[in-house]
């Protein structure tokens, strides 16, 4: 089943094509975008443009047919803010309904920002603890505050990059005065909701929207941060935030997208967006952000699916968004997961048992679990070179809930499950920080035994108990089947743990 999502937003209008995988999962098969810009002067004069009417017309026909094309058996369509207050968003609809067969949902603020989090919460790991979702529209900014299990807070503020720049009335770079009378706007409006969503409570801030997404992905850029596919759970600094802003308000709108990160579309309010994030932060008493790639769109998919009784069985998909997206890759590439699973426990009883010798963190223990579940999906494409092609997969799949680093460990890993282990020699290996490279060396040689012990694929190895003294690793194995043919291929593989630990390694049955 094939589903469809279009987001008629205040600067943008988005659409989402999908593959319905199995009951609340699904697969992102087709994502368009259009800086139409419907609200360019809507907040000043409360009328869409002609150019942006026909315009927003043109791009949602040209959406529905590329929608046709895919086999979709339903499109979800909503539209936000300016649309709700321009005096013919009503005719747009109308226009909608009559020329393209599409019946829009004119949804509140609140609702758009309950969206927003559901979205959110498939992307990024909030645990137990509450987060706050912050997103920047064209003509308004949601914020929510929930975790995991529920929604706590909604909330819209009249806050929005376009609407700020028809309060201000040009693109310019703006002066101190200029800046503080801006200011004082924001706090007269978010100096409402913001303390509220204080008093629910929240332990970090997410950040979605084109607007933050740009602005973030310009620090990580100032940070020399590498960025892979996504910036999704990058974790950005107030501080390096505030000199990016503090660039854009001096400069010239034709100088800004010269800031790398900044994209030329986005010249004319990414400033006044910048200005907006940071007092938003400010009054939130965080110095911190996390990024999110969660879009109102994939909010819409999300809730079409709970709708319509398709609930997420978190047994069957993981019991958090990394797994989730782990399993549900690993099921894309025709992986078996039971055999996986039984990889993954082998190899997390060597990471505790060694703890004491390879000093590796907690973290990293999961990010060996999610490595166990995909290291070999590359034998879906090429069986020659698979562990490459694995890697490759890993790195442009939109695994969910990672970072960068962490796709890049995971990457590695699965690069390393065979064959040649890490080599200095090796030009992407090579390109790792320090901390990094030590981290896939030790990660590596624990995932490579481990994959080593079922050899024949039967699960036949149980458990493992390992015996470390001061010059040898003895790893024994226990299970009632002969384990011959295991023994004699995580040997072979032991050479980058043992290189690792700085010990011999004999395998041996209990």
């Amino acid at each position: 089943m094939n589903l469809a999502a279009i987001d008629i937003g205040t600067n943008s209008i988005h659409m989402i094509i999908v593959k319905v995988t199995s009951r609340q999962s699904y697969e992102v098969l087709v994502q368009e975008k259009e800086m139409v810009k419907l609200g360019v002067g809507v907040f000043a004069n409360k009328v869409i443009s002609q150019e942006a009417f026909d315009n927003g017309l043109q791009t949602i026909s040209r959406y529905v047919q590329l929608a046709d094309q895919y086999g979709v058996e339903h499109i979800i369509t909503a539209a936000t803010s300016a649309t709700r207050e321009a005096k013919n968003g009503r005719e747009f609809l109308d226009r909608l309904i009559q020329d393209v067969g599409l019946s829009p949902q004119l949804i509140s603020g609140k609702e758009e920002s309950r969206l927003i989090f559901l979205a959110v919460n498939k992307t990024i790991e909030l645990g137990k603890e509450n987060a706050m979702v912050l997103d920047i529209g064209g003509g308004s900014t949601e914020a929510v505050v929930g975790n995991r299990e529920e929604v706590l807070f909604t909330s819209s503020m009249k806050l929005g990059v376009l609407r700020l720049l028809d309060l201000i009335g040009n693109q310019n770079p703006l002066d101190r005065t200029q800046q503080k009378d801006l200011k004082e706007h924001i706090c007269s409006i978010a100096g409402k909701i913001i303390p509220k969503a204080s008093q629910v409570g929240f332990s970090k801030v997410v950040g979605t929207s084109g607007t933050i997404r740009t602005l973030g992905e310009a620090v990580l850029a100032l940070t020399n941060k590498t960025i892979i596919s996504s910036v999704n759970a990058e974790v950005v600094k107030i501080k390096d935030l505030e000199k990016i802003i503090t660039q854009l308000l001096a400069l010239e709108p034709e100088k800004r997208s010269a800031i790398p990160g900044i994209s030329a579309n986005r010249v004319d309010a990414i400033h006044l967006g910048g200005l907006l994030l940071l007092e938003l932060l400010k009054m939130s008493k965080v110095d911190e952000i996390t990024l999110s790639d969660a879009s109102l769109r994939d909010g819409l998919i999300i809730d079409y699916l709970e709708k319509n009784g398709q609930k997420l069985d978190r047994q069957e998909q993981g019991k958090d968004v990394r797994e989730s997206s782990s399993l549900m890759m690993a099921s894309r590439y025709d992986t078996d997961i039971a055999e996986k699973r039984h990889i993954s426990k082998l190899a997390l009883q060597l990471f505790d048992q060694l703890k004491a010798l390879h000093g590796l963190e907690d973290s990293s223990r999961e990010l060996l679990h999610h490595a166990s579940l995909i290291y070999d999906i590359g034998q879906f494409v090429n069986f020659k070179d698979f562990h490459k092609h694995s890697r490759y997969l890993i790195l442009k799949g939109r695994l969910r809930g990672f970072n960068n680093d962490e796709l890049t460990i995971l990457a590695h890993l699965s690069r390393y499950h065979r064959k040649s282990g890490p080599k200095k020699r090796h030009k992407k290996f090579k390109k790792l920080d320090k901390n990094l490279q030590r981290l896939v060396r030790g990660l590596s040689g624990i995932l490579r035994v481990a994959v080593g012990l079922d050899k024949t694929k039967n699960q036949w190895v149980e458990n493992v108990y390992c015996i470390p003294t001061a010059e040898k690793l003895t790893i024994k194995l226990f299970g009632e089947e002969s384990l011959d043919l295991e023994i004699w291929e995580a040997q072979r593989f032991s050479d980058t743990l043992g290189k690792f630990l700085g010990l011999e390694v004999e395998i041996v049955k209990g």
